[in-house]
């Protein structure tokens, strides 16, 4: 069983994706992060249309034209404030008409390889050669113009002629030389030209075989992840169970809620009877529209926005979490094709301040059991949300947003299975034990050993989990604590390179996903800049491998850390 961490910092959401194989994580991975970087775009817009009304609301002082148009901005504020309340209202109705089901073929990429061909530049022409033309070397000779004493004396005659023999013969070097220089030059231009053309026609072979490279890889990338997503589909058609429960996560994960809703459920399934038991995170009332309408004062020149009523908050809060209660059954059962589902017991959790004590409380305050068969055969579109619930024995308290606990009809484990027997390894070590090149599974209970002395000193515990080396949860410390305490995650990695911002980012997720006070992430090497960057204002610690060498020393151990020899080492047993 492969697992992967997908964080989204934006939504603040976290999830561990699980698979029979790297790339069946991989995909769930992607479709997952697809759709919250949806959902976070989706929030942006709405914050950003918010935050413009909101601008909008805060003038002062308007002209006559301009109090016109404040009322048009109240108006349309109103009008927004009572869409938002009717989608609240109608948050079951809004969910029958759409099919939960995963849509197989949707999940699979069928998209063109997006690259275009590479096109190969027409050759760059060839200079004209220079032309050897017959009156450029036979010009018109010069004829000497012989006067009466010319001809007559001898000596002036034969000057004569022979300055013009002269002239002629300068001439036709002249002519020569012209003719050789544009000749060489022809050859210059015509050496570059044919340089440039191999080049450009290298080139495009070059660009042509990467293409190929490229969209070879992209088809087999996209060959594989549908065929992951054929493998998903008859696993879990086939009735695996792991393949059930991710395929519900994965249908509540696409059912449409306002973005302040939470999103995290915790399943456990039955295969002997078909049961499946959900715990859902319900949203607190903190969800709700707190102001009603807005107004515009002409005389104070102001916006005044009219608050809630409190019976309207209690009337709808209880009447949304009867809805949620029973669009989540629905949208199970409507989406079980592989007929897994004989029954779904529904516990309704929410997560709020109490007013008493001003301490965070986590309770259940609704729970419910229904036959798919009895369930399905409700028209939910002409129910009583309430009476509905009533109707199917569901237990809550008689208002809901008093958050009253009630004990759910079927508790889903929330015991960690995962934690096993550590052993010792500290009382080993000496000055030449490299903990960089020691074996990682003994690395990681040297690190729960050590956090378990570190943690002991309060009354606190370590456990460790199963060895998995996927990155996630290595240790789990409880510190008892009543101000600093709680439960912490840590993770060890023996690392010989510097560890990036990703592995703090997968404990930041981790952290959230575990409900812990805070992540211990414990290296060998060191961290990046950017991995500090993360950490900071967040309830995480980073221990290098200088860091954790001190922290040995203080339980009185010694060790050393040399990445070069632990990189050596790595390097001849891989051969």
């Amino acid at each position: 069983m492969w697992e992967q961490s997908v964080v989204h910092s934006g939504l603040k959401a976290y999830r561990l994706v699980r698979g029979k194989t790297q790339q069946e994580v991989d995909l769930k991975a992607t479709l997952q992060l697809a759709a919250w970087e949806d959902r976070w775009q989706r929030k942006l817009l709405a914050d950003q249309a918010r935050d413009v009304r909101a601008r909008r609301l805060e003038v002062r002082s308007l002209s006559t034209h301009e109090a016109a148009t404040a009322k048009l901005l109240a108006l349309e504020e109103t009008k927004a404030l009572e869409a938002e309340r009717d989608s609240l209202a109608n948050i079951l109705i809004a969910a029958l008409d759409r099919n939960p089901s995963l849509d197989w073929e949707n999940r699979k990429d069928k998209s063109k390889f997006a690259i275009p061909k590479p096109v190969c530049l027409p050759p760059l022409a060839s200079p004209i050669p220079p032309n050897k033309r017959e009156a450029r070397f036979n010009p018109p000779a010069i004829e000497p113009s012989l006067g009466l004493f010319d001809k007559l004396i001898g000596s002036r005659r034969a000057r004569i002629l022979n300055d013009a023999a002269e002239k002629n013969a300068l001439a036709f070097e002249a002519a020569t030389r012209l003719f050789e220089s544009e000749e060489q030059a022809w050859k210059v231009e015509s050496q570059r030209i044919a340089t440039a053309n191999s080049e450009r026609e290298a080139e495009h072979e070059s660009a042509t075989r990467n293409w190929k490279a490229a969209r070879e890889a992209f088809n087999i990338t996209q060959q594989q992840q549908n065929a992951n997503v054929e493998l998903e589909k008859s696993q879990y058609l086939g009735g695996e169970e792991t393949a059930l429960l991710s395929y519900l996560a994965e249908v509540l994960g696409q059912s449409e809620y306002p973005d302040s809703f939470p999103r995290e459920q915790r399943f456990q399934y039955s295969s002997s009877t078909k049961t499946l038991a959900l715990d859902f995170e319900l949203p607190n009332q903190t969800v709700l529209p707190d102001t009603k309408e807005v107004k515009y004062v002409a005389t104070r020149s102001e916006f005044q926005k009219i608050p809630t009523s409190d019976l309207w908050i209690k009337k709808i809060y209880d009447e949304l979490l009867y809805q949620i209660a029973l669009r989540t059954m629905f949208e199970l059962f409507q989406s079980d094709e592989a007929n897994m589902l004989v029954s779904v017991v529904f516990n309704g959790w929410v997560r709020s301040i109490d007013r008493a004590t001003g301490v965070e409380v986590h309770a259940c305050v609704m729970s419910m059991e229904a036959r798919k068969d009895e369930f399905l055969a409700i028209n939910l579109r002409h129910v009583d949300p309430k009476a509905c619930f009533k109707k199917l024995k569901g237990v809550s308290a008689s208002k809901l947003i008093e958050l009253s606990p009630v004990k759910p009809l079927i508790t889903v484990s929330r015991e960690d299975n995962r934690f096993i027997d550590g052993y010792d390894v500290a009382d080993a070590l000496d000055d030449r034990t490299n903990l960089a090149a020691m074996d990682w599974q003994d690395f990681e209970n040297l690190i729960r050993e050590i956090f378990g002395k570190e943690f002991s000193k309060g009354g606190g515990e370590v456990k460790i989990t199963q060895a998995s080396r996927d990155g996630g949860v290595d240790a789990v410390a409880f510190d008892p604590d009543p101000i600093r305490g709680g439960k912490v995650v840590i993770q060890a990695k023996r690392y010989t390179n510097t560890v990036g911002v990703s592995a703090v980012r997968d404990l930041y997720g981790t952290v959230h996903n575990e409900g812990a006070n805070k992540g211990i992430l414990v290296t060998t090497s060191d961290f990046g800049p950017d991995a500090y960057a993360f950490a900071k204002d967040k309830p995480l610690t980073l221990i290098s491998g200088g860091e954790l060498l001190y922290l040995l020393a203080q339980h009185g151990h010694s060790a050393k850390i040399d990445l070069a020899e632990a990189k050596r080492i790595a390097a001849e047993m891989a051969k």
